[in-house]
């Protein structure tokens, strides 16, 4: 159901005396509220939570913000980014990118 139609809904309850002036206004209320709210997902919270850390660091700070983000240990994001670097070549690149784009905490 939309907003338009659910808010129409409430007025025809409200029409019809089904619903008093004080509910229908706290109905609305309630209605709007809800719809005023954006909860984000957890996947886009966590991504924009996520910042590099200046305590656990080795060069930017990448793999500690990224283990205190993810709750795995930062030798494993590094391990990780090495052997992207030894087999690919991706692992500099993407660390160097994220050291870039990602701000400090």
């Amino acid at each position: 159901m939309t907003l338009s139609e659910e808010l129409a809904k409430l007025a025809e309850l409200r029409a019809s005396g089904t619903l008093t002036e004080e509910e229908f206004a706290r109905a609305k209320q309630r209605l709007l509220g809800a719809q005023s709210q954006h909860p984000q997902e957890p996947a886009v919270a966590a991504v924009n939570a996520f910042r590099r850390s200046r305590s656990d660091r080795v060069l930017g700070g990448i793999c500690g913000g990224m283990a205190r983000s993810t709750g795995v240990e930062a030798w494993v994001w590094r391990l990780l980014f090495t052997v992207l670097f030894i087999f690919a070549g991706a692992g500099l690149l993407l660390y160097l990118l994220l050291w870039i784009f990602v701000p400090s905490e």
